[in-house]
């Protein structure tokens, strides 16, 4: 499944815990939250839109560059069938500031106009958007002049027999200026590549602005699974493995060449990078920006980050332990984690853990002493009040492991009755696990994601 992107993606050097801040294009593209595994039979209908456009002035006075618009419908829940979508877009707010053609699905009647989608998509289904308005600016309007287009919809479906989307909480704000735009040229990510190979990355940058750029600085982030980076002599190289963050290597480059509206600029030898042995889901984070004080127009094309995946493994383990202790004593029971490789794993993205380690508590026994980390749950995997006493754990790993990471979780556990044998369950799951998502498709061996901790 491909979304828009919300804002920038995730830096390289992002924590498990961050959130994906709004840029310049902020999609609110949200997955339901389901209480338990079954899905809810409630579904939401959504106005996908971008958050923010910017509108540059013609160049050397001539006319106004035109910008596209790309806006959509989707809905919540993938049971049930939603059809005959109707976006109403009310442009009324862009007098004197922006001037809008309508694409053939929306019929227009004065500020207004409805626009028809006929099948709205599920979050869960491969969305794109739907309707496409081609803007820019008015004739004698002044860079800083700021207008807006609002977004209301509905749908037929759902388990009413009709959706709308929140009223009055859809938004693009056009805003008039002058000065470059540098854009990255899209590129495709990389898929089933080999641990060892080489690839080309086909980086060009053009000025998509209405004033040249005097001289930009590009910026390469490659993941800790990209070896062998292209070094420029415009460049400056740095590694970070500090430690908090998972190891990765950068290049600054800064160029002084001038870039004039239209123009465009490709590295002076082609851009090269190799996966390594332990590579498996990688990505190269390239960013452009106008060099000196100029700021660019429009940041949410100057910012990509390309995807880069190795057909290779990450095996990921859990060992239990066996304690005894006679009633009323306490023992400390160690579960580990381990990433056998040879591939290191990372949700560079989402920043979410990489997995779980769950403990089901052995009868008899209470958890006294819960490691950092682990969060107390019921057996069902609901909310349980105390952080001690509780039948079930669930211990976060962060959200990216090398190929040779173990992590030990020390529980205090007292037994209370003397049950001879008595077990619990320790396994490993994916963040969301409970919800109907797969296990580790990067995992060869799913046997030994189960453990047990004996007591007796």
């Amino acid at each position: 499944m491909r979304l828009p992107a919300a804002g920038r993606p995730l830096p390289l050097r992002s924590g498990a815990a961050l959130a994906v801040t709004a840029g310049l294009l902020t999609v609110g593209l949200a997955a339901p939250a389901f209480a338990g595994d079954e899905p809810p039979q409630t579904d939401q209908l959504w106005i996908n839109k971008p958050y923010e456009q910017a509108l540059p002035l013609g160049s050397d006075g001539g006319q106004p560059q035109s910008r596209t618009l790309g806006v959509g419908l989707y809905h919540d829940n993938a049971n049930f069938t939603v059809t005959d979508g109707r976006l109403t877009v009310d442009v009324s707010g862009l007098a004197g500031v922006a001037d809008v053609t309508w694409p053939d699905n929306c019929t227009p009647t004065g500020t207004r106009a409805v626009c028809d989608v006929p099948v709205v998509p599920a979050i869960q289904s491969d969305y794109r958007d739907q309707v496409f308005l081609t803007v820019r600016a008015a004739d004698g309007a002044e860079a800083g002049a700021r207008g807006r287009i609002t977004y209301e919809a509905t749908a037929t479906g759902g388990p009413d027999g009709t959706l709308a989307a929140p009223h009055e909480s859809f938004e693009t704000t056009l805003t008039v200026g002058s000065g470059p735009d540098l854009a990255i040229a899209p590129i495709d990510d990389i898929e089933n590549g080999l641990p060892g190979d080489e690839r080309t990355i086909p980086l060009k940058i053009t000025n998509n602005g209405n004033v040249s750029a005097n001289g930009f600085i590009v910026t390469l982030s490659a993941s800790y699974g990209l070896t062998d980076l292209t070094r420029y002599g415009a460049c400056t190289h740095t590694t970070s493995d500090s430690g908090d963050y998972p190891p990765s290597s950068t290049q600054t480059c800064r160029f002084d060449r001038v870039l004039k509206p239209g123009d465009s600029f490709e590295l002076p030898e082609p851009l090269t990078v190799r996966l390594a042995p332990h590579a498996l889901n990688e990505r190269l984070d390239i960013d452009v920006e106008p060099g000196g004080d100029a700021q660019d127009l429009d940041s949410r094309n100057d910012f990509m980050a390309l995807g880069l995946g190795a057909d290779n493994t990450a095996d990921f383990s859990v060992t239990g332990d066996t304690i005894s202790a006679a009633a009323g004593r306490t023992a400390t029971a160690e579960l580990t984690f381990k990433n056998n490789g040879p591939a290191w794993f990372g949700n560079l993205g989402s920043g979410e853990p990489v997995a779980r380690v769950q403990l089901v508590v052995p009868q008899g026994t209470t958890v006294t002493g819960v490691p950092s980390g682990c969060t107390p749950h019921t057996l069902a995997g609901s909310y349980y009040p105390r952080q001690t006493g509780a039948p079930r754990y669930d211990c976060a790993l962060p959200y990216w492991v090398l190929q040779d990471t173990q992590r030990t979780f020390a529980f205090s556990v007292r037994v209370d009755t003397v049950v001879p044998g008595a077990t619990g369950a320790v396994s490993i799951h994916p963040l969301w696990g409970e919800f109907g998502e797969h296990p580790f498709d990067f995992d060869p061996d799913l046997t030994d994601n189960t453990a047990a901790l004996t007591v007796n």
